[in-house]
């Protein structure tokens, strides 16, 4: 089988010439994933997605004919949510997944499988050392940099591929590659913050003279003094000007040229870039204790959902076989997230219960608590029938 096209350009390979040019804060210019996290906002964008999907509970179920059941005696099940491999947690291997997929585009997990064909480990590689080519058929195939530059060919079948929005089917977009001026804007403004505090605050100051030195050596020697006396231990010393000398400062202080709100706009602009609502960054402007918790809400069903499913249909497609693909599958339990205050669930629950639509050990086990015995049969309203089912009365009549 040939290759037919090779998606180098946007796959960005290690041998790509693109990952040696020179990284710069230039606006517009290169920008890396790894100058990206220098960026306080940006790095809190990326925690946070990758610990929301690294700690939310992934499971695997099991379709009825109405309704669905845990599975936990498959071994998928204990890999996904326990131990993907032999040297980290699940925590840490979602975690890490994610954080790639959020500045990358894309995140990949090697599948070992075992003598009997059954799959052992997810062993996670580095997306900067794969180069995705496409065969005449349309099939990916992988070719894998390890660290001791040695390359190798893997099947779409060996590979766990987690990609973001698309514009080929095959290779994610990144973020931080596309948004680069965005990122690149936000770099140069703090690069501009840490020079003018290491220039201890201090504004650029020129020295007016009435007339001329007499010779370039005056010059030089008034320039050297100057420099000594202001500097080091001279630093904030009154200056004693000499020959009708004036100190000026430039008038375009720190606070003139917007610096904070610069950075407070660069900050919201990253958070929309990541669709990350400001109040998880610790951008609180707008955020009241009114509308907090749903913000909070918005936050799972707006910023999290999609990437929820994006894993779940990964995983279903990726590690199960065709053959139980219609029965069984993979679903974050995101019930904890969306939890309200002790007031509201407590409302919630009765109202279930009540209804007869939830039994109280389902309530306990959303609350952490161990079921009892007796409390799974769901309560009926005494006051409440099915349509049509009970006699007229003399009433009626």
């Amino acid at each position: 089988m040939f290759l037919s096209r090779d998606i180098r350009a946007e796959t960005r390979g290690p041998t790509d010439d693109f990952w040696y040019r020179p990284i710069t804060y230039r606006i517009g210019g290169p920008v890396s994933p790894e100058q990206a996290m220098f960026l306080t906002t940006v790095w809190a964008c990326v925690r946070v997605l990758a610990e929301t999907v690294g700690s939310t509970p992934l499971h695997m179920y099991r379709r009825l004919g109405r309704g669905k059941e845990r599975v936990t005696d498959n071994p998928l099940a204990t890999l996904v949510a326990r131990r993907p491999n032999r040297w980290q947690t699940a925590m840490e291997w979602r975690e890490m997944m994610q954080g790639h997929l959020a500045l990358r585009g894309n995140a990949y997990s090697e599948i070992i499988y075992g003598p009997r064909g059954d799959i052992t480990d997810l062993v996670p590689i580095n997306p900067d050392a794969v180069r995705i080519q496409i065969t005449d058929a349309g099939i990916p195939r992988y070719q894998v940099k390890d660290a001791n530059g040695r390359e190798r060919t893997l099947l779409w079948s060996e590979i766990l591929h987690l990609r973001g929005m698309s514009a080929t089917g095959y290779v994610g977009m990144s973020p931080i590659e596309y948004e680069r001026a965005s990122i690149g804007e936000a770099l140069a403004a703090q690069d501009y913050g840490a020079r003018f505090y290491e220039n201890d605050a201090q504004s650029t100051r020129w020295i007016e003279m009435p007339g001329n030195f007499k010779t370039n050596d005056d010059a030089k020697i008034f320039k050297e003094r100057w420099q000594a006396a202001q500097t080091g231990g001279g630093r904030w010393k009154t200056p004693v000007l000499e020959a009708g000398m004036k100190l000026h400062e430039v008038g375009i202080k720190h606070t003139d040229a917007q610096f904070l709100e610069t950075r407070r706009y660069k900050d919201e602009d990253i958070a929309r870039i990541f669709r990350m609502p400001p109040h998880k960054v610790g951008i609180m402007d707008r955020a009241t204790f009114s509308n907090i918790e749903q913000q909070a809400i918005e936050f799972v069903t707006d910023t999290m959902l999609p990437w929820f499913v994006r894993w779940e249909q990964t995983l279903s497609m990726a590690l199960i076989g065709p053959e139980e693909r219609d029965d069984l599958f993979f679903e974050f339990n995101v019930n904890g997230l969306l939890r309200g205050d002790a007031k509201a669930r407590s409302e919630f629950y009765g109202r279930g219960v009540q209804d007869g639509w939830m039994t109280r050990n389902e309530v306990r086990e959303r609350e952490n608590l161990n079921p009892l015995d007796g409390l799974d049969t769901p309560l009926e309203p005494l006051n409440m029938a099915p349509a049509g089912s009970q006699e007229p009365t003399g009433d009626d009549e």
